[in-house]
């Protein structure tokens, strides 16, 4: 006889939406916990890794252990120079990569986690400062501690209080606190995190200057004082809908664009013998190979432009950028 399966559960939303929210209200309220316990111990952590002369190392099994890098991370790309090493990995070569020079943040909700455990007394002998992030207070860990960070929580969001939840929130946040008071302390600005985040969004609006994405030499639209609007309009048609006028040693005279070439088709001039010095617009919008590419975007966005010359100190024509080029460089 064979046997009925097991009937489905019901699918109960208003349970499942009412369970989400309670999980935030114990992350929340495990977060909001640490700041009574944000005092002298914290304070020392801080300073010890802003006097730091090597790298922080931070250390965690489990759960923990991916809070860990991501708190390395964190640390990293906002002035602190730090890493993540498993602690498995350590007892068996890793812990080579740490050095007295270096500071150890290791991290464990209950501080008895037996992979960092069996590392401590290598760290003590070599004279490594270790900082523990725990909610065991009495613990292995705390006792080896230099500076012990209290991260404990009341419970888990985890209905069966077993799963990491809110303790490797508040963990996080610990770290976060740690970071941001390091940042402060430094004067870290958005300068320097952009040189650590090149490839992003901040990156490339506070890197990347004109001179990186200006066109220059044959790529510049250019012609003389004298250049029939034929060519003139070829020049545009080829290279954006924008050409300079200069004199023979470069200095800036005017510019014509392909809005202006429609304003005096639509006033019915004669075109035939008209020459750049008779239709140009005299001082241009224009700005410094070195300033930020990003100004290039405020100065098009203000005076409703496509595009704008670079030129240098001495008033000579050095590039053309055009908003496409900002488009390729994603600075906008």
């Amino acid at each position: 006889m064979t046997q009925r399966p097991e009937p489905t559960p019901l699918f109960d939303a208003v349970q499942v939406i009412r369970q989400a929210r309670e999980t935030l209200d114990i992350e929340a309220a495990a977060v909001l916990g640490l700041k009574s316990r944000i005092g002298d111990s914290f304070a020392r952590a801080v300073e010890r890794i802003y006097a730091l002369q090597g790298r922080v190392v931070v250390m965690g099994m489990g759960k923990s252990g991916h809070i860990g890098r991501k708190i390395a991370a964190t640390l990293a790309s906002t002035g602190t120079p730090a890493l993540f090493v498993h602690p498995a990995e350590a007892s068996h070569g890793d812990l080579g990569m740490v050095t007295a020079q270096d500071l150890v943040i290791a991290i464990s909700n209950s501080g008895e986690s037996d992979e960092l455990n069996v590392i401590l007394p290598a760290l003590k002998r070599q004279g490594t400062p270790l900082i523990a992030i725990t909610g065991g207070l009495q613990s292995t860990l705390a006792r080896h501690a230099e500076e012990t960070l209290d991260a404990g929580v009341d419970k888990e969001a985890c209905p069966l209080n077993l799963a990491p939840t809110a303790s490797s929130t508040a963990q996080l946040a610990m770290g976060d606190a740690l970071a941001v008071a390091l940042l402060e302390l430094r004067g870290f600005k958005a300068e320097d995190f952009a040189r650590s985040h090149p490839g992003g969004a901040l990156g490339r609006k506070l890197l990347t200057h004109v001179a990186d994405v200006m066109r220059t030499g044959a790529d510049m639209p250019c012609v003389g004082p004298g250049t029939r609007l034929a060519e003139m309009m070829r020049e545009m048609s080829a290279k954006g809908g924008i050409t300079t006028i200069v004199d023979d040693e470069q200095h800036v005279l005017g510019v014509f664009t392909d809005g202006d070439l429609r304003r005096l088709i639509e006033k019915g001039a004669d075109l035939r013998e008209v020459i750049a010095t008779d239709v140009m617009h005299r001082n241009p919008r224009s700005i410094r190979p070195d300033a930020l590419a990003v100004e290039a975007v405020e100065l098009m966005e203000q005076f409703r432009i496509t595009s704008v010359l670079v030129v240098d100190d001495a008033g000579t024509l050095a590039g053309v950028v055009h908003i496409g080029d900002l488009m390729r460089a994603k600075v906008i």
